[in-house]
């Protein structure tokens, strides 16, 4: 499968920010900006009526965590990016609701606001976090599993896209995301 030229193009600029060049971070940015944002509405579209993270500020933290700390070896291209940007958009949301959860300790359970627009509720946190281990006991297991869980719950991506994104039939993601689902449900306790 070839990729097209906006790939290829976006794949080096990927690959030289793994480089240290300072130029293809403010590069890359406007490339994928627009995806990263639909990912980060569809995520956050999911909290509480009322508790909203500001969107602008998931896709910030977000991107700077993938251009600090970028995977080990090449890019492979827009795909590989998306899949790892739903994996950080998935830990921007943990540390958030680790915050969350270490300030509402010990207080009478009203929302405490992390950040300008950011509110989440103690169950809402408590229920990350363990998804966030549980998913880290099921990548141990089956990657694939948890890919599928990260780029459909964190990215927002519907069968189609996720299916695109990692490679694999629609199929292939509609069974592996009900058994990720399953097998997280029991590790949860629900």
């Amino acid at each position: 499968m070839t990729s097209s030229p906006d790939e290829q193009y976006l794949t080096r600029l990927l690959n030289s920010l793994s480089e240290d060049d300072s130029d293809s971070v403010n590069e890359v940015l406007p490339v994928v900006y627009d995806e990263l944002r639909r990912m980060a509405h569809r995520e956050l579209r999911r909290e509480r009526s009322g508790h909203t993270l500001n969107t602008t500020a998931l896709v910030h933290e977000a991107y700077l965590k993938l251009v600090q700390s970028p995977p080990k070896g090449e890019w492979e291209g827009r795909k590989h990016f998306f899949v790892i940007a739903a994996r950080a958009m998935r830990q921007v949301l943990v540390n958030y609701a680790r915050s969350r959860n270490t300030l509402k300790r010990g207080s009478g359970g009203e929302s405490v606001p992390l950040e300008e627009e950011f509110y989440l509720n103690r169950e809402k946190a408590v229920e990350l976090i363990e998804l966030d281990e549980a998913l880290q006991r099921l990548e141990k297991m089956d990657k694939r599993l948890s890919d599928v869980v990260e780029c459909r719950y964190f990215g927002g991506y519907g069968v189609e896209e996720t299916a695109d994104l990692l490679g694999v039939s629609p199929a292939t993601v509609k069974r592996d995301w009900t058994s990720a689902r399953a097998w997280l449900f029991g590790q949860m306790g629900k």
